[in-house]
């Protein structure tokens, strides 16, 4: 579509209900002592999961994150119980290390860019946002009619400015993430957080991608913050992460038959 925030991607709550159910199922499935009916279920929901990994957007990887949190559960309750054989627990694994979050994450960072660039290219191409928001389906925040006539006949510049503006703010992210130590720094995404509020705090009035924010995040401040992103991208490896060094450990006690 032209406009980037018109993209519509229904299929994510399909994939996370999917995983819902087998969750419950899974779970149902261990407590009927049928591990092997378990995992495949369980190996199932984490193949959905990671199916909409190379989707550029921000809420595929949110979505990601919370379909991650489901599908861990029977995971540990399997775990808990000592139900998991060692052949179980090697497949387990082997789809959990699959997930690096922080890799994809700079991947959704790149194309947030993008995003921003082609978002802003199309509020100065098409100057009626009235009529853009609402077939967007969302509220038009502005209110005077001298707002619509400036934004109407606003110099391109103030739209390349407002590009450059922006991309830099979201850029000010990157030095968090480092793939290799696999670590995010609280430090520095706390310290782009200060510099993006300080931004924003200063923006002109007449930002073109001001009332494009204010008409998003009406209901939800945190759906686009990138230090928000880091942080639950930081959270859904750290799971993933510790459901792997648990499984370890049990595979440890069944071949030692202690920790």
């Amino acid at each position: 579509t032209e406009n980037p925030a018109e993209i519509l991607l229904p299929h994510l709550w399909e994939l996370k209900t999917s995983t819902l159910l087998l969750r419950l199922r899974a779970v149902a499935e261990l407590q009927n002592g049928q591990s092997g009916q378990a995992l495949a279920d369980v190996q199932l929901a984490l193949r959905l999961t990671e199916a909409i990994r190379t989707e550029p957007i921000m809420i595929s990887h949110l979505v990601r994150v919370a379909m991650t949190e489901v599908i861990v559960q029977p995971t540990y309750e399997g775990l808990a119980r000592h139900q998991w054989s060692d052949a179980q627990l090697v497949a387990l694994d082997a789809e959990l290390a699959k997930f690096d979050f922080l890799a994809d994450c700079q991947l959704v960072q790149k194309s947030e860019v993008a995003f921003t660039v082609s978002e802003i290219d199309y509020l100065r191409r098409h100057r009626d946002y009235g009529k853009t928001f609402t077939e967007m389906g969302v509220n038009h925040p502005g209110e005077s009619i001298w707002e619509n006539l400036i934004y109407h006949c606003a110099p391109s510049g103030w739209f390349f400015q407002s590009t450059v503006r922006n991309c830099r703010i979201l850029m000010q992210y990157y030095p968090a993430i480092d793939t290799q130590a696999k670590t995010i720094s609280p430090g520095q995404t706390k310290e782009a957080d200060d510099a993006e509020k300080s931004a924003n705090d200063t923006a002109r009035r007449f930002d073109a991608l001001e009332w494009f924010k204010q008409a998003f995040n009406s209901n939800d401040q945190d759906l686009r913050s990138s230090g928000n992103f880091l942080k639950k991208i930081a959270y859904a490896q750290a799971s993933v992460d510790l459901a792997r060094t648990a499984i370890a450990l049990e595979r440890y006690r069944l071949a030692h038959g202690e920790y």
